[in-house]
């Protein structure tokens, strides 16, 4: 009974075990399945994930919103702009790819399109037509485009140009049109009242160099007037180079009307110029900015702004040129144009360097023709028409002065080796002309003075304004120097005559060993030894007062007196080496000469102090 209850417990226990292992075995394929599942899940939702932002991103991008369509502030429709802009350029790359969803949108873009461009266009044709405006300061409107830049401008007509070119083309059409006009007419209109406050008397073909003083004087000439420099004196014009005035404020003609004001014509040239200059570099950046052009593209625009502005410029200026004589004029009109092609290549504007090329090419040409009339005129002039003969320098050789030294002081900076040549070619017909005049005294001692008259006033005009090692100052300081030392020896030769040529005489004997040929002239040297010693104070203080009325420049007399005195005392030292000489030495005469320290503390006195 026992065994048959057991078994029955071991087959009621392996039912169960065998039971319990089934059911494990269905747990297991389960969770399997449950597995297999969510792998699959997982898939399906990274697919619809990545399915989703591509989508979210395709409807962000077609989906045009109401603020888009009815834009409210100037701020909101920068913004909206820009994000239509960007739905353009993707509407394009999508219809490329042939995406069905872009014909859904496309007539809607297309409608905001022209809805944006009719806006811009109207809004930047305003501000251009605002130009035209009697009276308006154009650069007004202009710096408000320009205000715009940045932010706004800059982009409306870059959408312009990337959605509807047509409608660039208008508005850069109209502006250069507008423009054009506006600074031609207002270019015009200054140079014209800029004339009117030129001097009035200007020179002609009359007034050259070598022309007499008493030419032009006629019943009905006209009186100069007070403020006119002379057209061979820089005076004050040179200013207008300095910088101060080169780049200061134009002149404002109807205020210098007013004042009853004259100005030189390189004052008004300067005056137009900066103003040419001023406007043109601010065009040229406002094109290259606000059309976004650069290089041959931006001088070709602002040719078509400025253009006509320029031909009316060098169209006045061949007029004035053709009929100018005024050759300083002409000159710091060329170094005025010189300094401003220099400003604008330092601000990297090459807008106007070819306008500047053209102005030389009518300057430079015109002022080696004046240059050479008065060469010419200097040339061609006859010493015995131009009135009395006199000492003192001439007015010729003045004016020579003073223009060489205007040429040579303004040629600094911007060294010209043309104007050297024709100053070097004036210089030699000016020394022509002074050894021409020269050869009209009669006595050697008149030719002298005039000569170093001359020399020394031309030297002394020179040094004020050119530098000291200059070829014309170099060249006229040897002249004076040579025809000075000439002088000293013609002022000694009448009262102390012959001692200098004892002493000459027996120098040359000396050198030779031949002095014995001398020892019979006791009583020459007895006469020269006693002349000398009774009449050369007075001889001294006669030669000092000639020489200080014969000449007009009391510093170059005093030097030439002391030279005199210096050249007697080395006579008088040679004339004591000579009778110390075996030869002289027995010569009772000998103790009357003059002590030399002696000599020279008396001579001393004589020397004058200026």
């Amino acid at each position: 009974e026992d065994d048959l209850v057991k078994e029955a417990l071991k087959t009621r226990m392996e039912g169960m075990l065998s039971g319990f292992q089934s059911d494990l075995s269905s747990i297991s394929s389960e969770i399997q399945t449950l597995q297999q599942q969510s792998v699959s899940m997982s898939v399906r939702l990274k697919n619809r994930q990545a399915v989703h932002s591509h989508l979210s991103q395709l409807v962000d991008e077609l989906v045009v919103p109401g603020a888009m369509i009815h834009p409210v502030t100037e701020q909101e429709f920068l913004e909206q702009l820009h994000e239509l802009n960007n739905k353009i350029n993707f509407a394009k790359e999508l219809s490329f790819r042939e995406t069905l969803a872009c014909s859904d949108i496309q007539d809607i873009v297309d409608h905001l399109k022209i809805k944006a461009v009719t806006k811009i266009r109207e809004f930047i044709l305003q501000k251009i037509y605002s130009f035209r405006k009697p009276m308006t300061n154009y650069q007004i409107p202009q710096n408000t485009l320009l205000k715009y830049s940045t932010t706004t401008i800059i982009f409306f007509y870059q959408f312009l140009l990337a959605n509807e070119r047509t409608v660039a083309k208008e508005i850069r059409d109209v502006y250069v049109d507008t423009m054009s006009k506006i600074y031609y007419s207002y270019f015009k209109s200054y140079s014209g009242r800029l004339l009117k406050v030129q001097y009035e008397e200007v020179a002609d073909k009359d007034d050259l160099m070598g022309v007499e003083d008493t030419a032009k004087k006629g019943f009905f000439s006209k009186p100069s007037l007070k403020s006119r420099n002379t057209i061979f004196t820089l005076g004050q014009r040179g200013a207008v180079l300095s910088p101060a005035e080169l780049e200061g404020p134009i002149l404002i003609p109807h205020t210098a009307q007013r004042g009853d004001c004259r100005y030189p014509y390189e004052t008004l040239f300067r005056s137009q110029h900066y103003a040419l200059l001023d406007n043109g570099c601010r065009e040229f950046l406002f094109l290259s900015d606000f059309f976004m052009v650069a290089g041959n593209s931006a001088l070709d625009l602002f040719n078509s702004v400025m253009g006509k502005t320029l031909s009316l410029f060098l169209k006045s200026m061949s007029t004035y040129v053709s009929d100018c004589y005024d050759s300083i004029a002409v000159f710091l009109c060329i170094h005025i144009i010189l300094r401003f092609r220099a400003i604008t290549t330092k601000r990297a504007i090459p807008a106007l360097d070819k306008y500047w090329e053209a102005v030389l090419e009518l300057l430079w040409p015109r002022f080696e023709l004046i240059l050479e009339m008065n060469i010419q005129s200097i040339c061609n002039t006859d010493p015995q028409k131009l009135g009395v003969l006199d000492t003192r320098p001439h007015y010729i050789t003045r004016r020579y002065a003073e223009f060489s030294s205007a040429i040579v002081s303004i040629n600094q900076t911007f060294t010209s080796e043309r104007t050297h040549t024709l100053l070097g070619q004036l210089q030699v017909e000016v020394e022509n002309f002074v050894l021409k005049m020269a050869a009209e005294f009669p006595s050697r001692r008149d030719q002298l003075i005039f000569l170093i008259n001359n020399y020394d006033m031309m030297l002394n005009v020179l040094m004020e304004r050119a530098a000291d090692d200059s070829k014309e100052v170099e060249g006229f300081q040897q002249l004076l120097q040579a025809r000075s030392q000439e002088f000293i020896e013609e002022i000694l030769s009448s009262p102390f005559g012959g001692m200098i040529a004892f002493v000459k005489a027996s120098e040359a004997l000396i050198e030779k060993g031949q002095l014995d040929r001398l020892k019979n002239d006791e009583a020459q040297i007895t006469q020269l030894i006693r002349g000398f010693t009774s009449t050369w104070k007075q001889s001294v203080e006669a030669l000092s007062q000639d020489v200080m009325r014969s000449f007009t420049n009391f510093k170059n007399g005093t030097g030439i007196i002391q030279g005199a005195l210096t050249q007697l005392i080395q006579y008088y030292h040679g004339f004591h080496k000579v009778l110390s000489q075996p030869t002289f030495r027995s010569l009772a005469v000998r103790s009357e000469l003059i002590n030399l320290h002696h000599l020279m503390v008396e001579v001393k006195k004589h020397k004058p102090n200026f």
